[in-house]
């Protein structure tokens, strides 16, 4: 018989005011997290912003925010979102390419800041970023949701626990194939498209959790006329001999599973790896089970919860998701970039290793 299922309740952690959320974009991602930022007793949809009146305002009638903000003549409407004193925290899901001016942005004018990931283009934006949070003594969290999902959360504590011995390999994959659409931001090298920095997040946060940080990353893809990546591969190497076999694409549809191999066993997700809802363990010493995990909402929640948590308690960064992390990755991914050829209209000058 199975185990019953993870309970998908969030355990109550409101200890302070509420906090008055704003959130820059009314896109599809928004939305979703948006459903879930509703859900929170201890939140305030104070104003939303996007470029166009009609957007904003239907996006705060959809969602019940106190205040809509547009652009207006050379003011973006996220500049006047990021003037209104109410506003605590910011969540930004616009594209990828403006990500750092929107975070810098909000960061100097006072506010905390929850930003989709990848958090900014390069590791030079990320580290900017982690410092003048840091001088202004404000909270920033990239919002790689995965990472506190109870599924996720219950993987590491498996693997750190020793049942499947010493984590030696792990293969990942996520992949999709969407039709070409020359308006989309998913093809558009100036919005930071392609592969890697949409899709490469997730396989990486499960290796970096079980295996931790590399000596080394061999990168490969394929790339589009465009000058995104359709594909690419990521090969992780470790002192200790470990290794990582990771591969996101958006030419092809792929199990988008996990597995990690021990000295002791095996454990393997169910797809979606980026929100699991199973995890199969096998250890050599015993049998085989599924534990299954119910989420709350969209599952977004999670990381909501943790900002909440952390702001409340006067906390400049997340234990789980700290700003040095995101550091790390962007630079694993500059490193990918550097041997793929991969460039973008953002980079200044050439990604360094």
């Amino acid at each position: 018989m199975l185990p019953a299922p993870v309970s998908a309740v969030l355990p109550s952690v409101a200890t302070g005011r509420p906090l008055r959320w704003g959130v820059v974009a009314t896109g599809s991602i928004a939305a979703r997290v948006v459903e879930d930022l509703a859900r929170l007793e201890d939140a305030a949809l104070q104003a939303v912003s996007s470029r166009t009146e009609a957007s904003a305002r239907a996006f705060a009638r959809r969602f019940g925010f106190a205040a809509a903000y547009s652009d207006a003549g050379d003011v973006p409407g996220y500049s006047r979102l990021l003037a209104d004193a109410a506003v605590d925290v910011v969540y930004i899901a616009t594209p990828h390419a403006q990500h750092h001016a929107i975070a810098l942005a909000a960061l100097t004018a006072g506010k905390h800041v929850l930003c989709e990931k990848p958090i900014t283009m390069d590791a030079g934006q990320a580290r900017h970023l982690a410092d003048v949070a840091r001088e202004h003594g404000l909270f920033l969290m990239e919002a790689v949701w995965t990472r506190f999902l109870p599924s996720f959360r219950r993987a590491l504590t498996i693997l750190r626990s020793g049942e499947i011995g010493r984590p030696r390999w792990l293969q990942a994959d996520l992949g999709f194939a969407p039709a070409y659409d020359a308006s989309s931001r998913t093809w558009d090298p100036a919005a930071g498209g392609g592969a890697l920095l949409d899709l490469a997040v997730y396989p990486l946060t499960w290796a970096l959790g079980a295996l931790g940080e590399p000596s080394s990353v061999r990168a490969d893809g394929v790339l589009t006329p465009e000058g995104i990546d359709l594909q690419n591969t990521l090969t992780l190497r470790y002192d200790d001999g470990a290794h990582a076999q990771l591969i996101t694409s958006l030419g092809a549809q792929c199990p988008s599973v996990v597995t990690v191999g021990g000295t002791e066993g095996w454990l393997r997700s169910s797809a979606q790896l980026f929100n699991p809802t199973e995890l199969i363990v096998q250890p050599r010493k015993g049998l085989l089970r599924t534990e299954r995990f119910e989420v709350f909402g969209n599952g977004f929640a999670y990381e909501l919860r943790e900002v909440t948590r952390c702001v409340q308690a006067g906390l400049t960064e997340s234990p789980f998701m700290t700003p040095a992390e995101s550091v790390g990755t962007m630079a694993l991914l500059d490193e990918a970039r550097r041997q793929m050829g991969l460039r973008y209209p953002s980079d200044a000058v050439a990604v360094e290793a």
